[in-house]
């Protein structure tokens, strides 16, 4: 039935004209913070600003963004992120209890699947269960998210799933480039669409190679760059034209999307990303391109 809604909800948008003539104006820009003279600066989206502003900025973006995530995903992918969604989790192989950290997770979206998996797994492994008599064998699934709006719509999407009370997830707000979790204290550690927002891209990897055991798997799944001449140029346009339209008509924010398109085209190409999770200590490194680089799943091994 919400899939159903959702579907209903694109074709009325269709019928609107949403997609159709879009031309991107300019946008006002937020009157920048003044920086310090020692300041660093980053870019947030197109624009460069203090280090120090940039969590505050995305934090921002992603309190407006929190209640109409869900549509937005599915109105911006087409409803592909599902599926990239179920493709990195079944390359994580979750296994009964497992001790797994999924990274700027607040709406529980991969969180979800890894213990529809886990749960699965136990049916064909008898005396493995998500509520173990013994503490240590118990699964956890760490939900970390820097948002606390992202985190209250996980909760509230856990409770409709029945996992309102469930031991096996445990949500909690924190930063990506400083985890409040124990050296070698994870399984598994999984980030989807949330890297290219933190400050220190190198920082977070340390710490997701920090807070995994040997053996531990590093998975990321992240927009990344089209290569393919023709399809790239149709993406940009689709990107920067129809995608901050989109976020204007459903949510009445359009700045907030044309931070996300922007963002995607400063965070670094596949290669480069690549060489940054090796130079973090993974082995092993690999990634692959799906619908032609418009994202990328990402691996490394903690061996």
């Amino acid at each position: 039935m919400a899939m159903a809604l959702r579907w209903r909800g694109c074709a009325r948008l269709w019928h609107r004209g949403v997609y159709r003539g879009l031309h991107l104006g300019p946008l006002e820009q937020p009157e920048s913070p003044q920086p310090s003279p020692d300041s660093k600066f980053t870019n947030f989206g197109f624009r460069e600003v203090p280090e120090q502003e940039k969590s505050k900025l995305v934090g921002e973006v992603f309190s407006n963004v929190a209640s109409n995530y869900d549509l937005m995903n599915d109105l911006m992918s087409g409803g592909l992120h599902r599926l990239w969604k179920d493709r990195l989790v079944s390359q994580l192989a979750p296994f009964p209890g497992m001790q797994h950290l999924d990274v700027a997770g607040g709406t529980g979206d991969v969180a979800f699947r890894v213990v529809n998996a886990i749960q699965k797994a136990e049916q064909r492994v008898p005396g493995n269960t998500l509520g173990s008599v013994d503490e240590e064998d118990r699964t956890k699934v760490y939900v970390c998210d820097i948002n606390p709006n992202m985190l209250e719509v996980g909760k509230k999407r856990a409770k409709e799933r029945g996992l309102g009370n469930a031991a096996c997830l445990v949500w909690m707000q924190g930063d990506a480039e400083a985890l409040t979790l124990n050296d070698e204290s994870m399984d598994g550690y999984t980030i989807a669409f949330g890297i290219r927002n933190v400050t220190h891209i190198d920082r977070a990897l340390k710490e997701a190679y920090r807070v995994l055991r040997r053996g531990g798997r590093f998975l990321c799944l992240e927009l990344s760059h089209v290569s393919t001449p023709g399809f790239r140029e149709v993406y940009d346009a689709y990107s920067f034209n129809v995608i901050p339209r989109i976020g204007e008509v459903v949510s009445g924010d359009r700045a907030s999307y044309q931070y996300l398109v922007e963002s995607v085209r400063k965070f670094p190409n596949q290669e480069k990303f690549a060489s940054m999770i090796a130079d973090a200590g993974f082995k092993d490194v690999q990634y692959e391109n799906l619908v032609g680089g418009v994202v990328a799943i990402h691996s490394g091994f903690k061996l």
